[in-house]
């Protein structure tokens, strides 16, 4: 995960890994990902994924500063700092099945103080993250402050701008561009006399570290999609179409887990180690993990449907949430260095096969199209060990 658009090999074993502390911490995932898949139960419309999708990214957003500051700070972490985070999102966690009732304003208040605590961590230890522009340039959390004197859709709405800022931020903000503005903004309060702390240093990121780090969340979102199938076939009655629909929905999730974790890196389908910057990788993770998390919430709907159409909700649920994952599988390949030609070999078919199937498939049982997901996890899978890699001529490094 270097500006650099050269692969690395996977990192050697014997190298650092995750802490007590940081298990612990994860916990948090667990609820917070248990706790959002509620939110696309039953049949879910276009207003319950958009809601979803907003706290998806927040939640993760807290998350995510977390792991990057246990990252960076290694045995000089401070067990309360980590600890006070992991209580904030344990009452995002917490808010989220009342979200749409009373509990929006704890959502929101547990976001703003869990951020607000993430930059303190980074102002005590003098240190900023060139690869996660966000922990210097916090404009994102201004619409959610703003966010506590309203309700409904215009709430949801300044929600969704403060996350827009940040992933503009992620996306166009560079490490160089970052550190230019923080060495000139120092350089003018100096000039003035007005510079009361010294200068901020730039903090260097564990890559191996946090790849392990994102992987386990994956790991903890596929988790959660096998409790959700389990916790539903738990209540209906067992039969043929049952058991058709729970071997297609271990095939799907072990076809998902060797393409993220086995055939990808930090937790990203068939991306390659260090081949794009940090703050390139963290959103993809971040959708990769959201759209995997929305399929387990589909799948334990589509328990109810085993031998009898499937409603269009959930439908388009199953096949929408696994085509985001195709597509951001696509650009980590074009990422990596694969040759466009070969990218659409690996993952066009599949996209084209879930596309139809969400479409004209309206009379489908559950049993039906998981199967067709399953084909269409199957194919990538199938065709990398038989696709040589073609690297892409070469590219600058990004700026």
């Amino acid at each position: 995960m270097t500006d650099s658009a050269s692969p690395a090999p996977v990192p050697a074993q014997g190298e650092r890994h995750a802490s007590w502390l940081e298990l612990f911490f994860d916990l948090t995932a667990v609820a917070g990902v248990a706790q959002l898949a509620h939110l696309l139960h039953g049949s879910p419309g276009p207003g319950d994924v958009a809601l979803y999708a907003v706290m998806f990214l927040a939640f993760w957003t807290g998350w995510m500063l977390f792991t990057v500051y246990g990252n960076v700070s290694g045995e000089e972490t401070r067990t309360w700092t980590v600890l006070a985070g992991m209580f904030g999102m344990a009452v995002m966690a917490a808010s989220v099945h009342g979200v749409r009732e009373d509990r929006a304003g704890a959502f929101a208040l547990a976001y703003i103080l869990v951020r607000s605590l993430a930059g303190k961590a980074w102002e005590r230890r003098g240190e900023y993250v060139p690869d996660l522009p966000i922990t210097q340039l916090g404009l994102g959390l201004t619409p959610w402050i703003v966010s506590m004197w309203f309700d409904g859709t215009a709430r949801n709405a300044l929600w969704a701008l403060g996350l827009a800022i940040d992933l503009a931020v992620m996306f166009t903000v560079s490490g160089r561009r970052l550190s230019a503005r923080v060495e000139a903004r120092y350089a003018e309060e100096a000039a003035r006399g007005r510079r009361a702390s010294p200068q901020p240093v730039a903090a260097l990121m564990d890559a191996p570290h946090l790849g392990e780090r994102l992987g386990l969340f994956q790991l903890i979102v596929l988790g959660e999609a096998v409790a959700q199938v389990v916790a539903a076939a738990a209540q209906v009655e067992w039969d043929a179409a049952l058991y058709g629909v729970g071997v297609g929905t271990f095939l799907l999730l072990l076809l998902l887990w060797s393409l993220s974790l086995r055939h990808g890196a930090d937790g990203v389908p068939l991306l390659a180690w260090d081949v794009l910057p940090v703050r390139l990788v963290l959103p993809l993770h971040c959708f990769v993990a959201g759209s995997v998390a929305a399929l387990a919430a589909a799948l334990g709907n589509a328990v109810e449907y085993t031998d009898h159409p499937v409603p269009g909700s959930v439908r388009w649920l199953l096949c929408g949430s696994l085509a985001v994952y195709l597509g951001i599988a696509g650009v980590a390949a074009l990422g990596s260095g694969r040759r466009t030609r070969e990218v659409l070999l690996l993952v066009g078919p599949s996209l084209a096969v879930v596309l139809v199937a969400a479409t004209p498939a309206r009379d489908a049982a559950a049993v039906q199209l998981v199967w067709v997901l399953v084909l269409a996890a199957a194919w990538p899978r199938v065709l990398l060990d038989r696709l040589p890699h073609t690297p892409a001529p070469a590219r600058p490094p990004t700026p």
